[in-house]
């Protein structure tokens, strides 16, 4: 398989070479990262989910070593949608001293075919696959590969020309996110383009990304994952889901984000903690869900979205994203009476109406990459300015 004159030195992935999952499972062909813990997913019924958790937005192979070449086995689950043009391979960033140095698909793997119109899915095994990074710098050197942030990833080995050692710790603060498939970095071009890795870098700080595409959805699981997982700085992003679905009225939502808030506070009771609203979707801002699958457009070959809910029924205390902002906003201000480092960012300072114009979301409900982009640029602009949510104000 191996034809370059290499001496290849194989190293078995664990948690120390891993940032930014919470769990790793030993599976048939090697481990798989996952970014809810063993408790959660033990909890979980929904396959969604179990599948938007197992793709590793934010999490990144990091170490030290002085390797010129790097392989790297993997078998992906690899999503097509009946109907939609093909998906392209996930794509791998390969990050040295910080700065990006390469980028690799891997073919193969698993197909997971997903028909929209009947919510059915089938499962076709398939090859684990392989990628290389030839021409490194000569040297010790901090390495960080990105796996595939839509793209459940398998890792199978990992193979160096040199040996490998967990990096040291830079000292940084850890910020935790939690949020939808716009968090988990939907249409972005690579792991480190979704709006939290950019973010994260502009910011200095070490992410792990818990968006979890289509399940925001304030689970008690989700919070308690939250909640124990050590950080410095935490995010929530909560809305866009909740109207997906229609999973909830007003008069339960108020009470379902005070538990949530409530759970993550009985373990990081100081921590910094920023709500987020949503960013502006104009097809639900005064239309509640459930979201569908626009069928017509779909018939042409493109996956779009629309509203499905009547908005006559915001009367009866369905959601809309304009009743989600402003119930957030209230919430938080009744709760920062009293817990001075909670706060409250609205969407729509990080893409509103100006930006939908220029540009505009392709499906009607996913930011393209250039969004994703000034997304991030204008959470790490608020949140880590000067004055913003995530200052130190201890010093």
């Amino acid at each position: 398989m191996h034809t370059t004159p290499h001496d290849w030195i194989t190293t078995p992935v664990t948690m120390d070479l891993l940032r930014g999952a919470l769990d790793l499972e030993r599976t048939a062909h090697g481990v798989l990262p996952h970014r809810l813990t063993a408790r959660a997913r033990a909890q979980n019924t929904d396959a969604a989910l179990a599948m938007a958790a197992s793709q590793p937005s934010g999490v990144r192979l990091v170490f030290r070593t002085a390797a010129t070449a790097i392989e790297l086995d993997t078998l992906a689950t690899k999503r097509v949608y009946v109907g939609a043009p093909p998906r392209p391979d996930g794509v791998y960033d390969l990050l040295v001293d910080g700065r990006l140095a390469g980028q690799a698909s891997v073919a193969g793997g698993n197909t997971l075919t997903i028909d929209m119109a009947t919510g059915t899915a089938a499962h076709q095994p398939g090859p684990v696959g392989s990628l290389r990074f030839t021409g490194l710098a000569d040297g010790v050197k901090d390495v960080e590969i990105w796996l595939p942030h839509n793209e459940t990833t398998e890792i199978v080995a990992l193979r160096t020309d040199a040996p490998v050692e967990p990096a040291p710790d830079r000292g940084r603060k850890v910020w935790l996110h939690h949020g939808s498939s716009i968090s988990h970095g939907s249409d972005a071009a690579s792991p480190t383009t979704t709006w939290p890795a950019l973010a994260a870098s502009l910011g200095g700080v070490e992410l792990i990304n818990l968006g979890l595409g289509g399940n925001a959805l304030l689970d008690p699981f989700t919070a308690r994952a939250l909640r124990d997982t050590p950080a410095d700085l935490i995010s929530i992003k909560i809305g866009i889901n909740l109207v997906n679905t229609d999973l909830m009225r007003l008069r339960a939502f108020g009470p379902a984000v005070h538990g949530f808030l409530d759970t993550i506070r009985e373990g990081r009771p100081t921590t910094p903690l920023l709500v987020v609203s949503p960013i502006l979707c104009p097809i639900h801002e005064d239309t509640p869900g459930p979201t569908a699958t626009d069928v017509t457009a779909l018939g042409a070959g493109q996956l779009r979205f629309l509203a499905a809910g009547d908005p006559a029924e915001r009367a009866s205390g369905k959601l809309t994203l304009g009743v989600v902002r402003d119930a957030l906003a209230k919430i938080v201000e009744q709760r920062a009476a009293e817990d001075p480092n909670l706060h409250y960012l609205d969407g729509r300072d990080l893409y509103g109406q100006a930006d939908s114009a220029e540009l505009p979301l392709p499906d009607q409900l996913h930011p393209d990459a250039a969004a994703h982009r000034r997304i991030g640029e204008r959470f790490a602009e608020l949140a880590f300015a000067v004055d913003g949510p995530f200052t130190d104000r201890s010093a």
